[in-house]
């Protein structure tokens, strides 16, 4: 892959990570200047590490202390809440002859640990603000924010998990610090989770002559953030968390692992709820993709076998992979632990028992546009992309994609924003909806319209992260402050949905002092809420026309990526 293909990737995720390194500049002036910025940066992330040591000497603040299963862990407080850092929620970490192995469970300790820094992050390529930090193949690890002030009642849980392809992120972003969040909601506990990243967490070997031993590689990463939920659930009431009363939330890949693993089996012990921001269970491959992939691989590093592969540095493989695969390693729809056909298995009533908070943005793709460097690269990717996607379709489905695009107007790179858009976001969120409701099980579904200061964002991918957590100083997406009273009120929302299921307020409970009714997505109205900074409304679907039912929704049979 050429340099500057390889950057249009890794400005994806440059651009909306909160603090961006290219400001989106441009991709002649953003190569130049990466060099530079990449080692200030770097300079600054690793300034925040720090390594958790065992306490010996009985010397801590017992109130700032938690005992879990697997030892107990000292915080620090700031302000009102409670920072735990870097708590491992597996036994072993996923080392040795533990890559591309199931992760394993806690054992039980009385020892004392610090959780004062973050973990190392998962090995991937050093393009997004969590990579800068250090790397590790000991990733396992998860953060806890916790009000200071302890209460008799348990406190309903937030589970955060992180975005990225599936491939890049990590919970040290300062995007993904909820001090704030749980400062100004201290009837909430929430939790953030790192898990196993790209090619050493969602990679097919089990087709390779001595492949048997390896049967989850190509879903790890799910595995890994499903065995952090055992911990949680095992360990949280110690927090002062209800164990029987946690939501399980994501954006983008993080959205897709949220719906993903409410699909797998036996998982609905660990949560009741889901709130996945432009994410869906179609944000994943097949098995015959998969290998694909795999083989692909293999014959770049010149392997044969999966213990050629356990000889490859991992981050030697993570930079093959990275060149070689963009946007091809995901979970894996592989009729085992996940569902071959995810929209079939919800309309089976699989997840009629968890209650969804879903919805999209009203330029989702705009986000790739500007991480790509502008109309001509995201151009250039989007033709043969989406070539490639027409190529599996009947000549029938052709001509509706051909007539939607037809009839966008506006700049030449509009029609592939919509289109993408509909692809890989809004068909994928009103099909989870429509399936959910078929089976009777509840969806609360959204869309969000507050556009950024820069012009070409408008409303994109990512840009509801910095105002729902809090940050208004993160500004990389939203591009200026938005409206505080609909911020705290998006906020409110979401906690009064992790709290009650409902995330429907009172005029007492809503900032604004007006009430705000979320209607349920029902099969006749088609009901949503309308994200509007200075109008929070309920609509029906065909008001705001989040999909085109003619000619798009037929796409999330073709899946996102």
């Amino acid at each position: 892959m050429k340099k500057s293909r390889l950057w249009m990737f890794a400005a994806i995720l440059i651009c909306g990570a909160g603090v961006i390194l290219t400001a989106c500049k441009g991709k002649k002036q953003a190569e130049d200047e990466t060099s530079d910025e990449v080692a200030e940066y770097k300079k600054i992330v690793r300034s925040w590490y720090g390594e958790n040591k065992t306490i010996t000497d009985g010397k801590y603040d017992q109130s700032l202390a938690v005992k879990c299963i697997n030892g107990t862990f000292v915080g620090k407080k700031t302000d009102d809440v409670i920072t735990f850092r870097g708590i491992p929620y597996v036994g072993k970490q996923p080392v040795g002859e533990l890559r591309w192995k199931a992760p394993v469970d806690v054992t039980p300790c009385d020892s004392v640990y610090e959780a004062y820094y973050n973990a190392k992050v998962a090995p991937q390529p050093e393009v997004e603000i969590s990579s800068y930090y250090y790397q590790d193949e000991e990733c396992l690890y998860l953060n806890v924010w916790q009000p200071a002030k302890a209460t008799a009642e348990k406190k309903p849980v937030i589970v955060w998990i992180h975005g990225g392809a599936y491939a890049y992120g990590g919970t040290v972003d300062l995007l993904y610090d909820f001090h704030n969040f749980v400062e100004e909601n201290p009837d909430v506990i929430v939790v953030s989770v790192a898990y196993r990243l790209g090619v050493l967490g969602f990679l097919h070997l089990s087709h390779l002559p001595d492949g048997k031993d390896y049967p989850d590689a190509q879903n790890l990463g799910l595995m890994d953030q499903l065995k952090a939920l055992k911990w949680v659930h095992e360990n949280i009431a110690a927090f002062g968390g209800d164990p029987d009363n946690v939501t399980i939330m994501g954006e983008s890949a993080g959205g897709g692992s949220v719906t993903s693993l409410s699909l797998v089996k036996g998982s609905h012990q660990y949560f009741n709820k889901v709130i996945a921001l432009s994410g869906n269970p179609g944000l994943s491959t097949s098995t015959e993709e998969a290998i694909a992939s795999t083989n692909e691989l293999m014959e770049a590093l010149d392997c044969k076998t999966v213990a050629d592969l356990q000889k490859v540095d991992a981050q030697e493989l993570v930079s093959v992979a990275t060149e070689l695969l963009p946007l091809r390693l995901a979970p894996e729809r592989d009729g085992n632990f996940l569902p071959r056909n995810p929209w079939e298995a919800v309309a089976n009533g699989a997840v009629k028992d968890i209650t969804y908070l879903h919805g999209v943005n009203k330029d989702e793709m705009n986000f790739f546009l500007v991480g790509m460097g502008g109309p001509e690269p995201f151009n250039e990717w989007a033709a043969d992309r989406q070539a490639k996607k027409l190529a599996l379709m009947t000549d029938e489905e052709k001509a509706l994609a051909e007539s939607f695009c037809s009839d966008v107007k506006g700049e030449n790179y509009e029609p592939y924003c919509k289109w993408f858009s509909q692809l890989m976001f809004n068909a994928p969120c009103l099909r989870l909806s429509e399936e959910q409701a078929k089976a009777g099980g509840k969806s609360y579904t959204y869309y969000f319209t507050v556009e950024s200061a820069e012009p070409l964002k408008k409303s994109c991918h990512g840009i509801a992260l910095a105002p729902l957590f809090k940050h208004p100083d993160l500004q990389g997406d939203t591009g200026r402050e938005f409206d505080a009273t609909f911020s705290k009120t998006m906020r409110k929302m979401w906690v009064q949905f992790a709290k009650t299921g409902n995330p429907s307020l009172s005029a007492a409970e809503s900032p604004d002092g007006k009430a705000k009714e979320w209607p349920l997505y029902d099969l006749k109205d088609k009901q949503v809420m309308v994200f509007d900074e200075f109008n929070i409304h309920q609509a029906k679907e065909s008001d705001v026309k989040i999909v085109d039912w003619d000619r798009t929704f037929f796409l999330t049979k073709y899946y996102g990526f």
